[in-house]
Parts: structure tokens; sequence; C-alpha cells
């Protein structure tokens, strides 16, 4: 069990975070954690906190990615999360080339850019809204490479070590997504 609680997390995030789209992004990665969570029967609550803090060090690291994710994963001991959720934020960037081995670094790595994949396929419908966006039409859009370009695809493909397929992966996370829609402005 962690140390520590989400409205820590939150309180943590509104102290290094401005960017208000990462800030939406960060609780939707949340959303889909705990949602993978309650799927494979993993701590929601672990899960959660992990996808909620994975970015919290973007703006302090100013977009180094040598430096993202390994100040992140400091900062989330110092708040109290246990060495798994530091270990998962470590791992979820590629450039450290670090493996991801448990199932809570795996879920972080694929559900990281699936958020984007779904705010994309939402900010092209007429309404901007989640609502009307289903799993089928994100599918047809995940094989055209132009379309939410910096959401990558191996990442998400990679629900496959969680046991799930794409499709089924894409609809857990827009369901998820559409439960904090008006949390998310979407």
């Amino acid at each position: 069990m962690e140390n520590l609680t989400r409205d820590q997390a939150l309180d943590a995030i509104a102290a290094n975070v401005e960017n208000e789209n990462l800030i939406g992004h960060m609780l939707a990665t949340e959303a889909v954690m705990r949602a993978l969570a309650r799927r494979l029967g993993q701590d929601e609550e672990v899960w959660g906190l992990t996808g909620l803090l994975h970015d919290i060090d973007i703006e302090l690291t100013e977009g180094d990615m040598e430096a993202h994710s390994r100040l992140g994963a400091d900062i989330a001991r110092d708040l109290g999360a246990s060495e798994e959720v530091a270990q998962a934020i470590l791992c979820h960037n590629w450039t450290h080339g670090i493996p991801c081995e448990t199932l809570l670094d795996k879920a972080l790595l694929c559900a990281d850019p699936l958020t984007g994949l779904i705010v994309a396929g939402a900010l092209v419908r007429p309404d901007r809204r989640l609502a009307g966006l289903t799993a089928q039409s994100l599918m047809k859009r995940f094989a055209e490479a132009r379309f939410a370009a910096g959401a990558n695809r191996e990442q998400i493909a990679a629900c496959s070590d969680l046991g799930l397929e794409l499709e089924e992966f894409i609809g857990l996370g827009l369901e998820a997504m559409k439960d904090i829609a008006a949390e998310i402005g979407l």
C-alpha cells in the first residue's frame, strides 16, 4: 500500500506542472491505469497514482528526455510512493533503455501514448468531445502514421504484453477517459 494519497499527488502536480493539457494527460493516464488495474485484478490505487504522477517532471526537466522520468521517479519516491511506482515511472521513458518487467511497468508504457491517440480522436470530431468517439473509429485511425503522430503505436500495441487485444485496450482506455471527460475538457 502506498504512503501517498491521491490528494497529495494532486497537490504535488499543482506545485510542479502549469500546463493544463499536460495535467489533463496525467489525469487521463490515471483513469486508463485505474481501468487496467480493475480489468487485470491489480491494486487500483497504486496503478492510478502511477498514471497520475508519470509526467510530473516534464516541465522541470524542460523536455530533456535524458532527465525526464529519472527526476519523476525521484519525486514520486520523495512524496512517499513505493519503489514499484517509481520504477514504472522511470522505465516508461524508452530513452533510458530500462526494460519494463512488471505488469505495472508494461501497463504504464502502453497507457501513456494511448491517451494521446484518444484525445486526437476527440479533437477531430466536430464537437471535439469523447462522447461520440468509438474504439472502432480509433482502430481505423491507428494505422494512419500522421494521425496523432506523437502517440507511439509500438508502445500502445504492447498491450498484448498485458494479455489484451488492441481493440479491447483502446476501448477500455476510451471508456475510462469518457468517465472523466468533464474533468479533462473533452
